[in-house]
This record gives structure tokens, C-alpha cells and sequence, in this order.
């Protein structure tokens, strides 16, 4: 470096945040959405539900950890249908999106969230954006139209 030159720091790339998200689908074809529990990003806003995916488990694994804090249900098997990425604010994030359609056990909110199954198309708002591509391939596999700034506004 020559001398009055002041380096220029480069900042740390962000690091992707694992998370396993579960897309639990009834029967009629109802999905269950859950709100963002207080205190945390984007508190109140309505999204799948799921979590981290911790050092060692298997998405399957998070997803099944995941569900059973913060719902008290236990899900059956559960595979990988898709991953995207989204990078809020206050994380960069890689989702892998699983459908899920038996679980057992009852309903618990058990960190103070709301919940609401909904049928096609979803009516709660603001859905947490990381959310629009799933909805966009659920609409497209519905053969219905999707706008996903509806679903973005309170």
C-alpha cells in the first residue's frame, strides 16, 4: 500500500440462516398459517411454520423439533419440495419448504402466536414475503391467479 492510501475494509459476506418451514395442508386443502410471535422480526405477520435448523439435524429433523415447540404437534414424514432464499433486514435466509400432511397431537399456540387455516386464497395480512414464492407455485398448482402485493398489505 503507498503511502496516504487508507484501505478500504470490506464487510463480512452474510451468512445464510437454514430454516426448515412446513407447509401443513389439510385435507380440504386448507393451509395453517401461524403469526410471528411477539418480540421477534416482523412480530404479527402471518408465515409458515418452522425454524433454525441446528448443527447436525437433518431438515426433517428441525422441521419435526420446530413444530412440536411452538404448535405441540408431531409431524409424519416430512420431504425437501422446494428452497428459496430471502434476505430480510435482519437476515439472509435459505428456506426449505415442506409439505406436510399428517401430523398428531393438538393445536397449541406456544409462543403466544395466532393461527388460522385458510383456504385458496389466503385472506390473513401482511404475509411474511419470504412466503411469496410458495404461494406463487401453490397457486400455480391450483391453476388460480396470484398477486402477491395483496398479500403484503395490512
Amino acid at each position: 500500500m503507498q503511502v496516504g492510501m487508507v484501505a478500504e475494509i470490506q464487510p463480512e459476506p452474510r451468512r445464510h440462516t437454514d430454516v426448515a418451514v412446513g407447509v401443513l395442508l389439510r385435507s380440504d386443502g386448507a393451509l395453517l398459517f401461524t403469526t410471528r410471535p411477539p418480540g421477534k422480526a416482523y412480530a404479527g405477520y402471518w408465515e409458515f411454520p418452522g425454524g433454525k435448523i441446528e448443527a447436525g439435524e437433518t431438515v426433517e429433523q428441525a422441521l419435526r423439533r420446530e413444530l412440536i415447540e411452538e404448535l405441540g404437534v408431531t409431524i409424519g414424514p416430512a420431504q425437501v419440495w422446494k428452497v428459496t432464499e430471502h434476505d430480510y433486514p435482519h437476515a439472509l435466509v435459505r428456506l426449505h419448504w415442506c409439505k406436510v400432511r399428517d401430523w398428531t397431537g393438538d393445536f397449541e399456540m406456544r409462543e403466544g402466536q395466532a393461527m388460522s387455516w385458510q383456504s385458496w386464497p389466503p385472506t390473513v395480512r401482511p404475509v411474511l414475503p419470504g412466503a411469496l414464492p410458495v404461494l406463487e407455485w401453490l397457486a400455480q398448482e391450483r391453476g388460480v391467479p396470484f398477486d402477491p402485493e395483496i398479500l403484503l398489505n395490512q
